[in-house]
């Protein structure tokens, strides 16, 4: 049995090469930036990068680098120890506190990823007594999130409020109702409609979370995210995020809230209780990664700036690209291989993409997703525009 199981999965993945749509990871060989080199055959050209989530250009910034080094001098490389055991340092705590003060909620609690944050939220929080109201683009870990969990699920289409209404009434008779939904959901850049979600949710008495991780650090006059952005600060109670895009880029996740539902967290979510604590050196570089943000106005104009030029771009050149002012710039095909085939090309053109396409995203929404840094200059997004005219051109997908 074991042996047909490990020739089914040959067999799943020879049929993925055949087709050409088989992930590939590609080695870096040096810190993440706006240009990179890559290790298939030999070390590579520079390549200009337009697809990490190094939002504010942080990831190799040398004050976080700087800070990352001073918390291994004074705090160790790892914990060896989950929080409540051994593993919790005054790092944890400040930076706890750091993250709730930021977001203005009560307290806040890390978790290594906001993959687990998620993971561990819907669990311990809600029971089968309760109702959880998911938008339908929402992130693989809240989906799993709430798989883990009993409550009673629903689904809306994405920021489709009055099908939102219609779960909110089907959940009346549960004891809790939950709404959750992404801030900017990560495939398309959209934002989410949250002032009118938090007016539903006020009116059928439903708590609001909001998983901000391609917000948190740019969106809104301090950076706070997509409810500051909105207006809607203190009408969201719960809110996940992670530090791996635009708060550093390294690791580690967070849910900040309500006092109480943050302890809650402490006691019963199992990412939380059984994985090891986040390492030192990633707490105190995303101390001062906070630091940055708070005096952040110069590099969020930046980004902005850059994710205008670079759209402005792409339309010119007469691509079809899903609207919004987000540096998520998805750049649509429509068929998997013709994603492949402009990934490749401007691979072959010296910019870094990459082609997303079902199960990642719907059958027919295949694309390539393109993605800003406050770091790019004026110069390389031109360069960019003109490679993506060139290969557009040569695969047939522009006339």
């Amino acid at each position: 049995m074991s042996k047909s199981l490990i020739d089914a999965a040959a067999r799943a993945l020879d049929d993925l090469d055949r087709q050409g749509l088989g992930k590939h990871e590609r080695p870096i060989v040096t810190p993440q930036a706006t240009e990179i080199r890559v290790r298939e055959n030999g070390d590579s050209e520079p390549l200009l990068n337009l697809c990490a989530n190094n939002y504010l250009g942080l990831a190799d910034d040398p004050r976080l680098i700087e800070a990352a080094k001073s918390g291994l001098d004074s705090h160790g490389f790892g914990m060896a120890s989950v929080r409540f055991i051994c593993g919790t340092q005054d790092l944890h705590r400040e930076l706890e506190r750091r993250v709730a003060a930021f977001l203005g909620t009560e307290d806040a609690i890390l978790f290594s990823s906001c993959f687990d944050a998620n993971a561990g939220f819907f669990e311990a929080i809600l029971g089968p007594e309760d109702a959880v109201v998911s938008d339908a683009l929402n992130h693989a870990c809240i989906i799993d999130g709430i798989r883990l969990c009993k409550a009673r699920r629903l689904r809306y289409a994405n920021g489709d409020m009055a099908e939102l209404e219609t779960r909110l009434q089907e959940a009346q008779d549960a004891r809790y109702r939950i709404v959750v939904t992404d801030g900017v959901f990560s495939m398309d850049g959209i934002v989410a409609p949250l002032a009118r979600i938090c007016e539903l949710a006020q009116r059928y008495d439903a708590l609001v979370m909001v998983d901000d991780s391609h917000a948190v650090g740019f969106m809104g006059a301090r950076g706070a995210g997509t409810p500051e952005h909105l207006g809607v600060e203190g009408r969201v109670q719960v809110l996940s995020g992670t530090f791996g895009k635009a708060l550093g880029g390294a690791s580690g996740g967070y849910v900040a809230g309500p006092a109480p539902i943050v302890g809650m967290l402490r006691q019963k979510s199992r990412p939380y209780l059984f994985s090891n604590a986040l390492a030192p050196p990633i707490c105190q570089a995303t101390l001062a990664a906070l630091e940055i943000v708070a005096d952040g106005r110069a590099l969020r104009e930046q980004l902005a700036a850059n994710a205008r030029r670079f759209r402005r771009g792409l339309q010119a050149t007469g691509f079809e690209l899903v609207p919004g002012d987000h540096p998520i710039i998805p750049v649509m095909t429509r068929d998997p291989h013709l994603a492949q085939r402009l990934a490749a090309g401007l691979m072959e053109q010296g910019v870094y993409v990459t082609a997303f396409s079902y199960p990642v995203v719907p059958r027919g929404q295949d694309r390539v997703r393109t993605q800003m840094s406050a770091a790019h200059t004026p110069e390389q997004l031109d360069r960019a525009v003109a490679a993506f005219a060139r290969v557009g051109r040569a695969i047939g997908l522009l006339q």
